[in-house]
């Protein structure tokens, strides 16, 4: 399974596991959008996700990059963690990078280890970030930071992240931390 769900204290746990660099690819996505369901049906006060191996999510499974595009669509999955009713919480080690990074931004609250690094790396292949990057990452650092992450394609570290207003905190366990946010911070009351 490279996503997988665990729930304690009404707190859902979502890990990606792809290894080496849990890249996305369709059971990936597939895995994530029943985890939002699974979230939704438990009626779970959060869900934090977060990558195996140290990793959080390092862009789209170059496997598929030959073969027509598989449902469900990171688009798709997106809209579903943005939407859902359970906030979620990226809980963000290693890097979120391309796709890794538009995950963590539909997520209600993104948290950093210090030594982590986010950001959409896209241009460098010759692409532009295709499932919401391009939206979201404005809203939340301002069009003149945003323009300069997606066209450098430079990914940023936690610091620089948090100054920018990318990611709420930078703490060295992100998953605890994700843990310790109260419900006001998330917006649930």
């Amino acid at each position: 399974m490279q996503v997988t769900m665990r729930s304690e204290n009404h707190v859902g746990y979502v890990t990606l596991s792809n290894p080496p660099v849990n890249a996305i690819g369709q059971a990936l996505r597939q895995g994530l959008l029943e985890a939002v369901r699974w979230a939704e049906r438990d009626r779970l006060d959060r869900v934090i996700v977060f990558g195996a191996g140290g990793v959080f999510a390092a862009g789209a499974d170059a496997k598929e990059f030959d073969s027509p595009p598989q449902v469900p669509h990171l688009p798709e999955v997106l809209s579903a963690i943005d939407e859902s009713f359970v906030p979620w919480i990226a809980a963000i080690e290693g890097v979120a990078l391309g796709g890794g990074a538009e995950i963590a931004m539909a997520c209600r609250m993104r948290i950093m280890a210090p030594d982590a690094r986010i950001g959409l790396p896209e241009v460098t292949l010759g692409v532009i970030p295709g499932a919401g990057g391009t939206a979201r990452l404005p809203r939340l650092v301002g069009l003149q930071k945003a323009v300069e992450m997606i066209t450098m394609g430079k990914p940023i570290g936690a610091q620089e992240a948090r100054s920018a207003g990318l990611v709420h905190a930078v703490e060295d366990d992100p998953i605890e931390a994700a843990f310790m946010v109260n419900s006001e911070e998330l917006g649930c009351i």
